[in-house]
């Protein structure tokens, strides 16, 4: 019997994702000074209001209330009539030293002896489902508020858009876990309570209704979408004649309110957005904010690596890996694999485990080493999810201690790199 599916995401304007933005932007700079600087960062944001608490060891200095302003600016608050303003609002800072008992735990005389940050279990996910091993629902609901927020950004079509807003799809898959129809559409977005339209000979203000919305998303946003995915594209265009189908655009009508000053903004309170969905599982630990001696980050990640290493090298069609962790203990407590039934080799999900830890290193400082992980790379994972994304070199600008900008290389989401696939592959007999 057929099934449905759903996931949800939200844009970077979304008052949770503008928190991680803040948190991640300013582990971001410490770690431009400070590679083995630890940061665990919290942001809340309200109407006129951030405050940042937690606790940081870092050798730099960073300007926080500048780092904040331009995170703010740059996703789009630079209105007063928003109630949530990049140059207005009010920065409170509560940053103090990082415990000794807990950096204890981490430091070692030696790197490789490195502890974990702290205890708990971390899970990643990968599915060949779609061409980034990502699940479908949670890839098309990233990329609709993806590609509206670009539209807002480049301020020539649907004019009326601010930045907060969120989507949801729902997938029917068939009896072989296919996707084969897009069953519904969620949408909203923040707007304008009105908008120009016309040429410079005819200008017309006119009210922002959900009618004006869904016309622009039928007409602009889900063509868009569409050309993105050429393996999934011919979905959309069926969703648009599908008379079952359901296309819900600000549901509750109005949406002018919105970002902080219409939700309090907290760090981590989108992990399932950052992640799979609800595809897979979770251990409940976010991700923002925090440098990658938290294993909360950095495992959740080296997990993600291996998934999507099993499902790439042809292991399986679906894979979750678990790890877990105590504190203070360099080697993992356990690892486990699921392949959900979907296993291509003689071999059960147990003897899969055993297999990837005699590939994987493991240990919080092995994998910190193997991806690249001291580096500022974490504001970009902050936005549209931490996994899936595309493994690339590109130049960032920081501020330095006196608050001038500088420019370095850094290489961004390292996990989604197949860079152990021939060697996965022959660990489990797939070389041809």
């Amino acid at each position: 019997m057929n099934y449905l599916f759903t996931s949800e995401s939200v844009s970077e304007g979304h008052p949770d994702k503008v928190s991680d933005q803040i948190s991640d932007a300013i582990l971001d700079n410490m770690l431009a000074q400070d590679e083995h600087a630890h940061v665990a960062c919290e942001t809340l944001c309200t109407t006129g209001q951030v405050v940042i608490a937690g606790e940081v060891s870092c050798k730099g200095w960073v300007d926080i209330q500048q780092i904040v302003r331009k995170t703010i600016a740059e996703i789009g608050y630079t209105k007063a009539e928003y109630k949530f303003e990049a140059e207005s609002c009010g920065i409170l800072t509560a940053l103090h030293a990082q415990s000794q008992d807990i950096n204890q735990g981490v430091s070692r005389a030696t790197e490789d002896e490195q502890g974990a940050g702290d205890q708990g279990m971390m899970f990643g996910y990968a599915t060949d489902e779609t061409d980034n091993f990502m699940p479908l629902t949670l890839d098309l609901a990233h990329t609709l508020v993806y590609t509206l927020a670009r539209i807002r950004k480049e301020g020539k079509q649907m004019l009326y858009l601010r930045p907060d807003s969120k989507s949801q799809v729902t997938i029917e898959y068939d009896e072989q876990n296919q996707p084969i129809r897009i069953d519904t559409i969620v949408l909203s977005t923040q707007h304008d309570e009105s908008t120009v339209e016309g040429q410079k000979s005819k200008v017309e203000r006119i009210k922002v209704t959900p009618e004006l919305i869904k016309k622009d998303v039928i007409e602009i946003l889900l063509p868009r979408v569409a050309k993105r995915d050429s393996r999934y594209g011919h979905l959309l265009h069926n969703f648009l004649a599908d008379k079952n189908a359901k296309l819900l655009v600000n549901p509750t009508g109005n949406f002018v309110i919105g970002g902080p000053h219409g939700d309090t903004g907290l760090t981590g309170r989108k992990i399932i957005v950052d992640t799979y969905g609800g595809r897979g599982a979770h251990g409940g630990g976010a991700f923002s904010g925090k440098d990658p001696s938290k294993v909360d980050r950095s495992a959740a990640y080296a997990a993600r690596w291996i998934a999507k290493h099993l499902v790439a090298a042809g292991v399986a069609h679906e894979a979750l890996v678990q790890v877990s962790y105590a504190i203070g203990v360099a080697e993992p407590v356990s690892v486990y694999v699921n392949t959900y039934g979907t296993a291509k080799i003689g071999m059960s999900d147990a003897e899969i485990a055993q297999t990837i830890t005699k590939i994987f290193d493991l240990r919080p400082a092995a994998i910190i080493r193997s991806l690249k992980l001291t580096q500022p790379m974490y504001e970009e994972t902050a936005k549209y999810g931490h996994v899936g994304r595309t493994n690339e070199v590109v130049k960032k600008t920081f501020l330095d201690a006196d608050g001038n900008e500088y420019t370095r290389e850094v290489e961004l989401f390292t996990w989604e790199k197949l860079d152990r696939l021939e060697e996965v592959k022959r660990a489990f007999g797939m070389m041809e």
